[in-house]
C-alpha cells in the first residue's frame, strides 16, 4: 500500500530514510498506522467488554403510536431498527455499510426519510425508505451536501438545505418525493452563512427559515415556501444575538423560539407576527433551553433545560405559557423529543453516567401540564459490564489566570491515589462536555486507574453569551491558559498525581491538545490528538468550501494580514520546537472539517525535529471514527500509548 504519510513528508521536502517509520495495515487496508507498536492480545482481550456497549436513541414514533424507530448497531454501524413494546426485540428495518443520519417520518405514513453519506464525507444524501418492503431510493442529486430535512405537515414535500448549486453555498432547497428531479431552490445563500427549514406553517405555505452566522450570531425568518417574499423575525446584523427558531403557534399567528437577547442564556420565548415585543417564557430559568418539541395540535409543548451539563425536562401549555418541571428523570441527558401524531405520548432518549442512551416514552394527560408514566422501551446492551459500578462524575470549579471559574466533570477511581490524570477537552469550540454515558472514560479509569477530567474551558457553551465569546479572535490563547489552571488546580489535590498528566481531544480539542503541548510540555507526560487543527491559516484555507466562512467568524479571517499572522504565530505547527511530549496523532482521511493535511503536516513536523509520534489515519473515516472495526483498535492504541508514555 502506497505510505501517504511518506509522499507528504517527500512534498515538503523533508528527508527521511524509508525504514525511519514502521507502516502497518488493519480492516482490509483501511486503518493505516506509523509507528504505532503492535497491540498485544492482552488489551484486546481486556478492551472487549468495554467495547461491545450499544446504545439504542429514540428516533420517531410509528405512524399508528404504537411502535417506536430507533437506530442501534448490531453490526458495525448503527442502522434503523423498529421496536414494538417496551422491552421489545429490536428489528432491524436497513442494512447499509454506512451509518445513518438524519431522519424523519412522513407524516401520515410510515415511510422516512434519512440522510446517508459515504465513507465519513458528510456530503450527505436524502434517501426515502418503504418500511414495508424494504426498499430505498435516493431522492438527491448524488453530490451534494444535503441536511436539515424536514417535511410538509401533509408529506407531499421535504425541505432541505444543500449546496447543490455551487459545492460551497448552503441554500434551502424544496422537492417533491414523486419528483425529485424537480427540486426548487426557495433561497439563494449569497454570504456563507448556513440556512435550513425549522417549521411549516399549517398550511404549508410558509417557511420558519434559520440563519447561522456565527455562534453569537443567528437570525429568523418566515419564508414563502415557492420561493418568494422572505421576512425577517428575530436577530440582525446590527446587533448579533443568538436566535433559534422552534416552531410556529396552532394558528400560524407567531412563532416559538429561543433567543439570548434579553440576557446571559438562551431563553424560550414566543413572537407574535403583529410586530408587538417577544414573550419572554423561562425568565425565571437562569440556564440554557436547548431542545423543544410541539404537538401536532399545537397545544402542548416540551423543552430542555441544560443545568449546570445536565437536563431538565418541562411541559408547556402553549395557549397560557405555563410550564411544569416533568419529575423523577433520571439525572443525566435527555434529547430527540417527538410528540406522537395524537400529542398523547412523548417520546425521548435519556443518558446517564450509568445507562447509555436508550429510548423512553412519557405518557401525556389531557390537560397540557399532565403526565403519567416514563417506560423505558429499549435495553442497550453493555458488554456484560456492571455498570453501577461506573464512576460518576463530580462537578468541580477551578480558578484560571483571570480570576473566572472554570467548570470540569472529575471522574475517579474508587482506590486511594495519587492517580494519573487524562485531561479530556472537547470540539467545537462553541461546544460543552456533558457527563454522557461514556465506556471509554469508564475503561481508562478502571483498567488504567487514571482519573479522568473534562473541563469547560472560554468558549463554551452553557454558561452565557459573554463565556462564549472569551476566546474569539485574538482571545483564542486564553483557552489554553485555562489548561494551565486545571494544571495549577491538580497539582493542589492530593490524591491526584500532577507529575503524570495526558491532555486527549478531538477536532477544536485536538487543536488544544497541541497547543497545551506546546505551552506546557513541562508538566505533561503524552499527548492524544484526535482530527485536531495543527495550523489555523491552512485550515481555513483547505477546508470544505461550505464550512470555510462560517469557521472565519470564530477563528479570524485568514486574508487579513494582521490576523493571519497571529494565526500563524499561535498554530502549533509552527512551534513544533517547544513540544517535548510523545504525541499520538488520529485521523480520518476524508474528513471535510479539519482536512487530512492537518495531521500530515504535524507528523511532518515533529518527524523532522527527531521528536516521538504515533500516527494513524483510517482511509474509510471523516471527522471520528464511526465504523466499529476501525474505533476498536484506535481505542486498543490509546490504552497501549498511556500505558506506555503516561503510566
Amino acid at each position: 500500500m502506497k505510505n501517504n504519510m511518506l509522499v507528504s513528508l517527500l512534498v515538503l521536502g523533508v528527508s527521511l530514510p524509508l525504514a525511519a517509520v514502521e507502516t502497518r495495515t488493519a480492516n482490509n487496508g483501511q486503518l493505516v498506522m506509523e509507528d504505532v507498536p503492535a497491540i498485544p492480545q492482552a488489551i484486546v482481550d481486556d478492551l472487549n467488554r468495554y467495547q461491545n456497549v450499544r446504545s439504542a436513541p429514540f428516533r420517531s414514533f410509528s405512524h399508528n403510536g404504537q411502535s417506536l424507530y430507533i437506530t442501534t448497531r448490531f453490526g458495525d454501524v448503527d442502522q434503523l431498527h423498529r421496536v414494538d413494546k417496551p422491552g421489545g426485540a429490536r428489528h432491524q428495518l436497513t442494512f447499509f455499510d454506512e451509518p445513518l443520519g438524519a431522519i424523519e417520518r412522513r407524516p401520515g405514513s410510515d415511510d422516512i426519510a434519512f440522510t446517508m453519506d459515504a465513507g465519513g464525507s458528510e456530503n450527505a444524501q436524502i434517501f426515502l425508505f418503504d418500511p414495508k418492503d424494504g426498499s430505498s431510493r435516493m431522492l438527491s442529486d448524488g453530490e451534494s451536501r444535503n441536511g436539515a430535512i424536514l417535511w410538509s405537515n401533509k408529506g407531499d414535500r421535504l425541505a432541505f438545505q444543500s449546496t447543490r448549486r455551487n459545492g460551497a453555498a448552503n441554500d434551502l432547497w424544496v422537492l417533491d418525493p414523486a419528483h425529485p428531479d424537480k427540486a426548487a431552490m426557495v433561497l439563494e445563500s449569497a454570504d456563507g452563512s448556513w440556512w435550513g427549514p425549522s417549521d411549516w406553517s399549517s398550511d404549508d405555505s410558509q417557511l420558519l427559515v434559520q440563519q447561522y452566522v456565527s455562534a453569537s450570531d443567528s437570525r429568523i425568518y418566515v419564508q414563502s415556501a415557492n420561493g418568494g417574499e422572505r421576512k425577517l423575525l428575530a436577530g440582525s446584523a446590527e446587533s448579533p444575538s443568538v436566535n433559534f427558531a422552534m416552531a410556529f403557534d396552532a394558528k400560524d399567528n407567531g412563532m416559538f423560539f429561543v433567543t439570548d437577547r434579553f440576557g446571559q442564556f438562551q431563553q424560550l420565548a414566543y413572537q407574535a407576527f403583529d410586530g408587538l415585543e417577544p414573550k419572554l417564557i423561562t425568565a425565571d430559568i437562569p440556564w440554557d433551553v436547548d431542545g423543544f418539541a410541539i404537538s401536532k395540535k399545537g397545544d402542548r409543548a416540551a423543552f430542555l433545560v441544560n443545568q449546570d451539563g445536565f437536563h431538565a425536562l418541562y411541559l408547556l401549555d402553549t395557549k397560557t405559557y405555563k410550564y411544569k418541571k416533568v419529575q423523577g428523570l433520571p439525572i443525566g441527558l435527555a434529547g430527540g423529543l417527538h410528540f406522537d401524531e395524537k400529542g398523547a405520548k412523548l417520546g425521548l432518549t435519556l443518558n446517564t453516567a450509568q445507562t447509555p442512551s436508550d429510548s423512553f416514552v412519557l405518557a401525556l394527560g389531557k390537560e397540557a401540564l399532565d403526565y403519567g408514566e416514563l417506560t423505558r422501551w429499549t435495553y442497550s446492551e453493555v458488554g456484560g459490564l456492571n455498570t453501577d459500578n461506573f464512576v460518576q462524575p463530580e462537578l468541580v470549579r477551578f480558578e484560571s489566570f483571570d480570576k473566572r471559574q472554570i467548570p470540569a466533570f472529575v471522574y475517579k477511581p474508587a482506590k486511594p491515589g495519587p492517580h494519573p490524570v487524562v485531561i479530556s477537552i472537547h470540539g467545537g469550540p462553541e461546544a460543552q462536555y456533558q457527563p454522557a454515558f461514556s465506556s471509554t472514560f469508564q475503561l481508562w479509569v478502571e483498567k488504567l486507574g487514571v482519573a479522568v477530567i473534562a473541563p469547560n474551558v472560554r468558549g463554551s457553551t452553557g454558561y452565557g453569551k459573554e463565556y462564549l465569546s472569551l476566546d474569539n479572535g485574538y482571545q483564542r490563547e486564553d483557552s489554553v491558559k485555562d489548561i494551565g489552571a486545571l494544571l495549577d488546580w491538580i497539582a493542589t489535590q492530593p490524591d491526584l498525581d500532577k507529575q503524570r498528566v495526558a491532555v486527549f481531544g478531538g477536532s477544536y480539542g485536538g487543536y488544544m491538545v497541541l497547543a497545551s503541548a506546546v505551552h506546557y510540555s513541562d508538566r505533561l507526560k503524552a499527548a492524544v490528538d484526535i482530527v485536531g487543527i495543527s495550523n489555523f491559516v491552512t485550515f481555513l484555507e483547505n477546508t470544505e468550501d461550505y464550512r470555510r466562512d462560517l469557521r472565519r467568524v470564530e477563528y479570524g479571517d485568514e486574508r487579513d494580514p494582521k490576523m493571519r499572522d497571529f494565526l500563524q504565530r499561535i498554530s502549533p505547527n509552527n512551534n513544533v520546537d517547544k513540544i517535548k511530549v510523545p504525541l499520538f496523532v488520529v485521523q480520518g482521511q476524508n474528513d471535510p472539517r479539519v482536512p487530512v493535511t492537518e495531521a500530515e503536516q504535524i507528523v511532518a513536523s515533529l518527524r523532522s525535529a527527531g521528536k516521538p509520534v504515533w500516527y494513524m489515519n483510517a482511509l474509510n473515516e471523516g471527522h471520528g471514527y464511526r465504523k466499529k472495526e476501525n474505533r476498536d483498535i484506535y481505542q486498543q492504541a490509546v490504552v497501549l500509548f498511556f500505558r506506555q508514555h503516561l503510566l
